[in-house]
């Protein structure tokens, strides 16, 4: 089910069970609550592979080592589909099209946490360390040598113990270092220690420390080439538009292109990226939701790329009144995705795709192209 974790029953009561695939019997220990644990697989699934990474089932980063990636593919479309039609009441009977690209050494973005001289993740539903004593499996190259880098320093004295989570990003030559979570502020020569940049070049695009970057270092040009592949008219509406991921690209299709960006980073660097790239694009730093609100006439193309919790009530009712030709959603969650579908109830799919960002999660990111009837 949506969320990595398998059904399964204690007495009857019905609870949440990690790390298995459906028909296997296992031991699982009873929480009291909803999750239990797992403690053993009794009866194993032909599918079943041996985990790639040593820490799986403990770290809280990964869902599916233990499933061939194949599998993995077919169950998150499955995923999707029932996601749309239980939360969305949307019998959609279409092919769900598939994006894929190497399962392990994917991420140019990574988050550890630190704590008692170690750095790594924390273990599902909870604050406990797991430390990494060698690389992650699913970061790029140059995520995991820096990740050695900091474990290496982490006993040297200078190393700022209050540190307690940081980030790295990377376009596999320059890294940028975030730190996420300290207790007080980190001097600039922490960051020097590390060669980090401020700003990182990804392609086209600056990146500033509080801007949000897609993760998956493979699929960035796949992802945005299936978004627009059927974008056309002359006027263009990017929603959460970011640093210009869709934005550049629409700006190369259409005569007028609108970004709609609230937070201050990611907008800076949309007017940096456009300005640099020598295209034309309206930047408006504002909420969708009040962009959209005071919109009284449609543009021929509509994408919307928001954060988890989708389009909302406001924008998805929004764009309903305005009537776009052509609306296409670039979702990172089936459940709201499924709502603001519903929400959007004169329109159809055209086409769904499941862009597989996330190998070896439960995390599904899908396009959703819509039209009206």
């Amino acid at each position: 089910m949506y969320g990595g974790e398998g059904l399964a029953r204690i007495d009857g009561r019905v609870v949440l069970a990690p790390f298995v695939l459906p028909g296997e019997r296992a031991r699982i220990e009873d929480s009291g609550g909803v999750h239990a644990g797992l403690i053993e697989v009794i009866e194993p699934s032909p599918d079943r592979v041996a985990a790639p990474c040593p820490l799986f089932g403990r770290c809280g980063g990964c869902h599916y080592q233990h499933a061939p990636y194949e599998y993995q593919l077919a169950r998150k479309a499955e995923i999707l589909r029932e996601q749309i039609r239980r939360v969305g009441k949307i019998g959609y009977t279409g092919e769900i099209e598939t994006i894929s690209g190497p399962a392990l050494g994917y991420r140019n973005r990574s988050q550890f946490h630190l704590a008692g001289g170690k750095i790594g993740y924390r273990a599902a539903r909870s604050h406990r360390l797991v430390a990494l004593e060698e690389g992650c499996p699913i970061s790029s190259p140059r995520v995991n040598a820096v990740l050695a880098q900091i474990r290496e320093r982490l006993p040297d004295p200078r190393f700022p113990r209050f540190v307690r989570s940081i980030e790295v990003f990377t376009n596999e030559r320059d890294v940028q270092l975030n730190v996420l979570d300290s207790e007080r502020p980190v001097a600039r020569w922490f960051y020097d220690w590390f060669e980090s940049v401020v700003t990182l070049d990804y392609g086209e695009f600056r990146v500033s420390p509080r801007s949000f970057f897609q993760a998956n270092r493979f699929l960035l040009e796949a992802l945005v080439e299936r978004a627009l592949s059927r974008a056309r008219g002359r006027s263009a509406l990017d929603l959460y538009s970011g640093v210009g991921l869709f934005a550049l690209p629409l700006a190369r299709r259409f005569d007028a292109v609108t970004a709609v960006e609230a937070g201050s980073s990611a907008a800076g660097d949309l007017e940096f990226n456009a300005r640099r790239a020598g295209l034309e694009i309206q930047v408006v730093r504002s909420r969708v939701e009040d962009f959209l609100a005071g919109l009284d006439r449609a543009p021929d193309f509509v994408l919307a790329d928001p954060p988890r919790a989708g389009l909302g009530k406001s924008a998805a009712a929004s764009l309903a009144r305005l009537k776009p030709a052509q609306i296409t959603i670039v979702s990172c969650d089936p459940a709201t995705l499924a709502r603001d579908l519903a929400a959007l109830k004169d329109y159809r799919i055209e086409r769904l795709t499941l862009v597989d960002l996330f190998p070896q999660t439960f995390h599904i990111e899908s396009i959703a192209e819509l039209a009206p009837g």
